[in-house]
This record gives C-alpha cells, structure tokens and sequence, in this order.
C-alpha cells in the first residue's frame, strides 16, 4: 500500500469515526486507535497520539454546534474537566512507562467493559430531587425537546467527579477520548439525559485530549503522516454527527452508542 493509497483509507475511516464520535460523544478514538493499528499496522503510541488530535477536531468541530442549541450542560462540563484534566496527565504518564502489548491489553480491556456497561439498564433517578452538591454549584439545567424545553436534576456528583478522573487518566493512556465513560457516568451515574450526556462529553473530551496530547507531541509520538489524513476525515464527519444527533431519537442514539462499543470486541 502507497502513501496515497493509505491516506485515502484513513482519511475514510476517520469521516466514519468523526461522524460516530460527535453521534455518541465517544469522540472518534474508540474507532480510530483500533482502526489504525489492527488494519493499518500502525504502532499503538503513533495511532494514540493521531487519536488524541482527532478528538479535539471532533471537540471543535461538534461543541459549538450543541452549545448554540442548548443541549450541553457548560457549568457542569467544565466543573468535571478538573478531574479529567488531571486524570489525563497522569495516563499520558503512565503511558511512558507500559510496553505495547500492555497498552493492547488495557485497551482491549476498557472498550470491553464499556460495552457491558452500555448494556446495563439506567439507574431510576428521583427527577424531583438533586443533589446538595449540584444545587451549590448550579448544575442542573434545561435542555429543548420536541416537546418544549424541559428541565432536568444532576445526580451523585461526587461519583460522577470519580469516574470522570478515571476517564481522564484512560483518555491519556489509551487516546480514546474516554467518551465512553464520559457519556455513561453522566446518563447511568449522573442522571442526565443523554442528549445532554453526549453533547457535554463532545465538549469535555476536547479540553481533556489537548492536556494529554501535550505530552505525546514532547515525545515525537504525534507523526504528520498519520495524524493529518485522520485530521481531513474526522473534522467533516463530526460537523455532520452534529446535524444529525438534533434530529434523531434517544433510543437510537442509545443504540448506536451501544454498537459502536460492541463492534469495537
């Protein structure tokens, strides 16, 4: 395969990748790091660092389009960012230290899990009650429906504040973005809707890459060669899962979330 010929394919997969990652808030690095190393051969620190890039196009890309429409919780976002954001530094870190296979596994590991966890039921959450925490901070908030704009509660902040720190430190060492548990800490642990839960992790993983993509770029593990192609196909795929994901219905969206995991095994 020439290098045309592999730009072409990546520049291809990536469109699809963009497009599931701003769909599901997953960000595109659960398709792309696969992608890239089981079908391309590319080695899983260089196909990590491309994934971390990708993820901030698709951030960028998708964030202003749910912003602008109401959908992303801004006050709660940038509050789990704490977490996220030390949590990368630390994965990107502890990057340095695991072997390739050991990186393999991990994420072989955490997409499988993923999975499972998108299957379970979602916890029943009292829409009247919130959490004491998410009252002081002015967390909870309203997004629009076919039905009107309706309101809703945040819960188990500091469960959610938890898991989004292990997130974070998966989102460095893996470069997936980590929107898989993003997404499911908000909609099963947090009780948000999940409209509200993939745009808000469209906004989140972008700011959560960038700390960690900083520390592969010092390790020359970002290569042109590879990411640009990633770049010219996640950009257009996650301007258009945007559109979409206004338009579509909850229960698809679960179940396109839940497939991507799934075909990710």
């Amino acid at each position: 395969m020439n290098i045309l010929e592999f730009s072409v394919l990546v520049c291809l997969g990536s469109f699809i990748a963009g497009f599931l990652g701003a769909l599901t808030g997953l960000g595109g690095g659960a398709v792309i790091v696969p992608l890239l190393t089981a079908v391309f051969g590319v080695d899983i620190r260089y196909a990590i660092g491309a994934s971390l890039v990708s993820v901030i196009a698709t951030s960028c890309a998708a964030a202003s389009t749910y912003i602008k429409k109401g959908y992303t919780n801004l006050r709660l976002g940038m509050f789990l960012e704490v977490a996220t954001i030390t949590g990368a530094l630390i994965g990107a870190l502890i990057a340095s230290f695991l072997s390739l296979k050991a990186l393999t596994v991990v994420l072989a590991i955490v997409l499988l899990y993923s999975a499972y966890l998108s299957a379970q039921p979602k916890a029943e959450h009292d829409n009247h009650s919130s959490d004491s925490l998410a009252i002081n901070l002015r967390l909870n908030s309203t997004y629009p429906t076919s039905e009107g704009i309706m309101s809703y509660q945040v819960h188990c902040v500091p469960v959610g504040f938890c898991i989004m720190l292990m997130a974070g430190v998966l989102s460095g060492l893996l470069g997936i973005g980590s929107g898989a548990f993003k997404v499911l800490a908000m909609d099963q642990a947090m009780g948000l809707p999940f409209k509200v839960s993939t745009s808000t992790s469209n906004f989140m993983i972008g700011v959560t890459a960038a700390a960690s993509a900083g520390v592969y770029l010092a390790w020359g593990y970002i290569e042109p060669g590879v990411t640009m192609p990633v770049m010219l196909g996640v950009l257009p795929g996650a301007l258009l899962g945007a559109r979409v994901l206004v338009g579509v219905q909850t229960q698809t969206l679960r179940i396109i979330f839940s497939f991507v995991l799934r075909t990710k095994q």
